[in-house]
């Protein structure tokens, strides 16, 4: 197991990808009266925050001669998007569940697109196969020291942009943009959000060790990990860190409102830190919800 990343290595990431991500901007707003910030993230490149760790790995890690990946879509979307960027050649796994939006823009890339089977462990499984190949890298969606630290400059950004936020609030599938939000927060609280089909981080941390978890949630194809990452655990498991279960309802009611209220199109697991704060459980005087992702059909399909 590699050594977790620390908050300098999230300030290092922050330099190193800079020149290939889009730095996402804050809305500043009022929902019900209640003021807070919304990191616009869905506004990435390749439609999602997983750009960023991507990025990072491929420039900090080992060089290969082509990478392998595992993904529900989000992260495969990003490293093939990084991939292309910078010229290695890659191959992407997915289930044969994923999203045909989310398919459909890693082909774009150019890079090989393979389907197998239901879930995305099942994917990992057969990708990680390939990935003993010589000459192969096998890139892990959250459980990697450089994908964690350039998912944080997410939260760099925002502390930079806005630090009279006092607490953040973030998707959980994996671990990865959590642990890195982590890292960069300073001292403000994190309020990790998941559904409660999908609550890989909440079983581990009532189980004391990462245990793995029954996935059935609208936002699976995204927050679908069936095990939080064992780095991401170690960095997750701090008083700093409150875990939060919100219902598939209360998923799609947020979405919803995003919409019909901003006019801001998110997927399902991008909405889930505003059912949170709305159902009363992100308690902060200014937080900053960060909207993941956008990979969805228009018209919310």
């Amino acid at each position: 197991m590699p050594a977790a990343p620390a908050p300098a290595d999230v300030l290092a990431a922050a330099e190193r990808i800079r020149p290939h991500v889009r730095r996402t901007p804050l809305l500043r707003t009022e929902i019900d009266g209640r003021p807070l910030l919304l990191k616009l993230e869905q506004l990435q490149r390749s439609g999602s925050f997983k750009l960023r760790g991507a990025v990072n790995a491929l420039l900090a890690g080992p060089r290969a001669d082509r990478v392998v990946t595992a993904s529900g879509g989000n992260h495969g979307l990003g490293v093939a998007t990084a991939a292309q960027a910078l010229g290695v050649p890659a191959v992407v796994y997915v289930p044969e569940t994923v999203p045909e939006t989310k398919a459909a823009g890693i082909e774009a890339t150019g890079v090989q697109l393979v389907r197998y089977g239901r879930t995305y462990a099942e994917a990992a499984t057969a990708a990680r196969a390939v990935a003993e190949e010589p000459g192969t890298r096998y890139l892990h969606a959250y459980d990697d020291p450089d994908v964690i630290a350039g998912q944080g400059t997410v939260t760099a950004e925002i502390v930079a942009d806005a630090p009279e936020v006092d607490a953040i609030a973030v998707a959980v599938g994996g671990g990865g943009l959590a642990s890195g939000t982590t890292l960069a927060a300073g001292a403000r609280t994190v309020f990790a959000v998941e559904p409660q089909q999908c609550q890989a981080l909440h079983s581990a941390l009532e189980a004391g060790e990462p245990v793995d978890v029954t996935i059935d949630s609208v936002a699976a194809s995204a927050l679908g990990a069936t095990r939080v990452g064992s780095l991401p655990f170690g960095i997750l498991s701090t008083p700093q860190v409150t875990s939060v279960l919100v219902t598939d309802e209360e998923i799609l009611a947020a979405r919803g409102r995003l919409w019909s209220e901003l006019r801001l199109v998110v997927e399902p697991a991008a909405a889930a830190p505003l059912a949170a704060w709305l159902a009363g459980r992100v308690p902060a005087e200014l937080p900053c919800l960060i909207l993941c992702g956008a990979n969805t059909a228009v018209g919310f399909g």
